[in-house]
């Protein structure tokens, strides 16, 4: 449960450094969401999971 709650935090941070750091380029990113195909939305998706566990098994071993 910690690790999970650990992981929460982290992204809660990370999300937190975005919105105040870069809001003009995530405004930007959202405007540009919609000219993107489901496909690649869903594909970019479980890259980014499949990365996320990949890491997450390398670290924890």
């Amino acid at each position: 449960m910690q690790d999970i709650l650990l992981g929460l935090a982290f992204y809660l941070i990370i999300e937190g450094l975005v919105y105040a750091l870069a809001p003009s380029f995530l405004i930007s990113m959202a405007r540009l969401l919609p000219s993107f195909s489901e496909g690649a939305l869903r594909i970019t998706g479980l890259i980014a999971v499949a990365l996320g566990v990949g890491l997450v098994w390398l670290i924890r071993g």
